[in-house]
């Protein structure tokens, strides 16, 4: 779609202008375009997927639209984590996983941020730690299995939202990283 308008204003350069004045647009355009990649650094990434291939999609990409993550529940039998709940500003998404276990419950300080996801799974999600920028480690299941380390490609980014697979547990999950919502302001 944008090479369309390009392509239309160099047609339309190219018909009524000389050869010089041509060069010179097209080497306005150029630098435009390369001065506006400069000015918006990349700053999302993903961390993922840890666990096994099986159980249903999930993703809360929507949720992060009503702010940042504020609190974290988790539910957590002997051996493995069944389910999880994220709060994004004051709004829970949707429960996914199991419905055994103990349901433990986390609030994050207003402004505080998740920074750093370790853990450890098999087949299934086992062992999730929450590193937050205040430095708290928010620890949940049990410490056996294959370890990860999950943590954002770029400075000054935090988890923004999460993603997975789940059935009667927590199959698989994925951290999302991006830059702190500037508009929002804290719960």
């Amino acid at each position: 779609m944008a090479f369309e308008g390009i392509r239309a204003t160099i047609h339309f350069l190219s018909s009524h202008s000389s050869p010089r004045m041509l060069t010179a647009a097209l080497l306005a355009l150029l630098c435009a375009s390369a001065s506006a990649t400069a000015i918006q650094p990349r700053a999302s990434s993903y961390s993922g997927e840890y666990g096994g291939g099986v159980g249903e999609r999930f993703s809360q990409s929507g949720n992060q639209l009503d702010g940042p993550i504020t609190a974290i529940r988790i539910r957590v039998s002997n051996y493995y984590i069944v389910g999880l709940q994220v709060r994004y500003g004051t709004v829970w998404s949707d429960y996914v996983g199991g419905t055994s276990g103990d349901l433990d419950e986390i609030f994050l300080y207003p402004g505080e941020s998740i920074v750093q996801v370790s853990g450890k799974y098999k087949t299934y999600l086992r062992k999730l730690v929450f590193v937050t920028d205040k430095f708290r480690f928010l620890s949940f299941g049990k410490d056996t299995g294959t370890s990860f380390n999950a943590v954002p490609l770029y400075p000054n980014t935090v988890l923004r939202f999460i993603s997975g697979r789940a059935g009667s547990l927590i199959d698989a999950i994925g951290f999302h990283w991006d830059l702190y919502p500037s508009d929002y302001e804290s719960c």
